[in-house]
């Protein structure tokens, strides 16, 4: 069995659970939280039990009541509302993905059109378009390119969704730098490091092995664009699996190697359990295999800090 280094929960996965968990202990339940705080099943459910409810809208939350934002990121006509509602507000989107919003406002006050590369309908995608609107063009796929319209093709920037595949996205931008020679770029890339951590060490396992599983959310595009890049990278087989009673025993036929890592959404405890699961079938020799080392930490945001202090 290879091991993936790094895999599991990012920096801003770990900052918006741990963000839940701190207001459930502030305030005590019933929290609102708008959306998935994170595209994991397992957390959700855990955090549910805890006394968090997920709403689809801040119309769900009683007046008065406190809702947090999920690490996905929120357009502002949601923040208007809640503030319409006088709701208690946590914002607990990635840091990473407040960065592409910050861009898309800059890029549209300055008149630019806006091609985002992501998926039509993710909660992120949704999020970024509504900084400006007016501006922002989805694109899904380097076919897209063609059919892309814009104001003025001398004045055209993209941006993308931070859980993409890298492969795939400069693939897309390649496709619309020949649609638009002008196109200007972000100031740095927008797929975050994490997902380009974890579709790396993929990368370099893959080949080796007959089989790889990726523990991971059906919902959770990082987990889903793993299997992707596992596939694309030579494994003969890739399987995004929610844990370890979703694995198919059917897959292990013939199969001498295995690889194993998760996506960013995920804790630790459905791989280990994952891992379990492999030894007692007979994969109990087990190498890691790591391509960096992750050191980066975010603040909890500013709301809950200054919460926390006041209840010192």
């Amino acid at each position: 069995m290879l091991l993936a280094r790094p895999r599991g929960y990012c920096a801003g996965v770990d900052r918006a659970v741990h963000t839940v968990e701190q207001v459930l202990q502030l305030c005590g339940p019933p929290v609102y939280v708008r959306k998935q705080i994170v595209h994991n099943q397992h957390v959700v459910a855990t955090l549910e039990r805890s006394g968090a409810i997920f709403v689809d809208d801040t119309e769900e939350v009683p007046p008065g009541g406190t809702v947090v934002f999920s690490a996905h990121g929120i357009s502002p006509q949601v923040r208007a509302e809640a503030a319409r509602r006088g709701l208690r507000t946590i914002d607990a989107t990635c840091p990473l993905v407040t960065k592409v919003h910050n861009e898309a406002r800059r890029f549209a006050t300055e008149g630019y059109d806006i091609l985002l590369i992501g998926h039509e309908g993710h909660e992120e995608v949704v999020g970024t378009t509504g900084e400006a609107p007016e501006h922002i063009h989805v694109v899904d796929t380097p076919q897209d390119a063609a059919t892309a319209g814009v104001r003025d093709p001398g004045k055209v920037a993209w941006l993308s969704q931070t859980t993409l595949s890298v492969d795939e996205t400069m693939a897309t931008v390649r496709a619309l730098q020949e649609q638009f020679p002008q196109l200007v770029s972000p100031p740095s890339g927008d797929i975050c490091y994490a997902t380009q951590n974890r579709q790396a060490v993929v990368k370099v396992i893959a080949p080796r092995v007959d089989l790889f599983l990726v523990v991971g959310s059906a919902n959770s595009s990082n987990s889903v664009r793993m299997v992707e890049v596992a596939r694309a990278a030579g494994a003969p087989a890739a399987h995004l699996v929610e844990n370890a009673d979703m694995i198919d025993s059917s897959w292990l036929r013939g199969v001498r190697t295995v690889g194993l890592s998760s996506g960013a959404s995920v804790p630790d405890v459905l791989v280990r359990e994952a891992v379990a699961w492999l030894a007692e079938r007979g994969f109990t020799d087990l190498e890691e295999i790591a391509t960096t080392e992750e050191r980066l930490m975010f603040a909890l945001p500013k709301e809950l800090r200054h919460a926390l202090r006041g209840a010192e």
